[in-house]
C-alpha cells in the first residue's frame, strides 16, 4: 500500500504485548512522515486481568500480555470517542496483533486504514515508515 493512502494525522500504533509506540503521519502532500506522540505500558496487570481476573491456565506472561492487549483495545477505544483520530494504522506482532484484534470495538476497526503483523517497537520512525510504506 503505498503512502498516499495513509491520511494525513493518521494515528499509527506500533505495539507488543508489553508496551504500544502512538505516532502521527504529520506529513503533507500524501507525505509519510511519523511523529511520536507517546508510550503505552501496561497498568494493574494483577488486578485488572484479561477479563477481569488472572486465568489459570496461562503462563503469568501470556495473562500480562493479554491484559495490556485489552487496555489497549479500550484506550484507542476512548481516544476514538474523543475524536482523537480519523485513520488508524495498526502495527503489532502477530500474537498481540490476534490478542487485541477482537477486543477492538467496532467504531475502531471501522477507522483502521492499514493492519500489519510485524514487530516494530523497536524500530527507528524511518525504520517503520519504510514498513508501512512497503505494505
Amino acid at each position: 500500500m503505498p503512502s498516499s493512502t495513509i491520511p494525513a494525522n493518521c494515528l499509527v500504533v506500533v505495539a507488543t504485548g508489553a508496551e504500544a509506540k502512538l505516532y502521527r503521519n504529520v506529513g503533507e502532500d500524501n507525505a509519510l512522515k511519523l511523529r511520536a506522540e507517546g508510550t503505552l505500558t501496561p497498568k494493574d496487570l494483577l488486578s485488572e486481568g484479561p477479563s477481569g481476573g488472572h486465568v489459570p491456565s496461562s503462563s503469568p506472561k501470556e495473562t500480562d500480555e493479554a491484559t495490556f492487549s485489552k487496555q489497549l483495545a479500550h484506550h484507542l477505544y476512548a481516544m476514538e470517542q474523543k475524536g482523537d483520530y480519523n485513520h488508524l494504522v495498526l502495527a503489532a506482532d502477530p500474537d498481540s496483533l490476534g490478542e487485541i484484534r477482537p477486543l477492538l470495538h467496532k467504531e475502531v476497526t471501522d477507522k483502521i486504514v492499514l493492519e500489519m503483523a510485524k514487530t516494530l517497537t523497536n524500530s527507528s520512525i524511518k525504520d517503520i515508515e519504510r514498513s508501512i510504506q512497503s505494505n
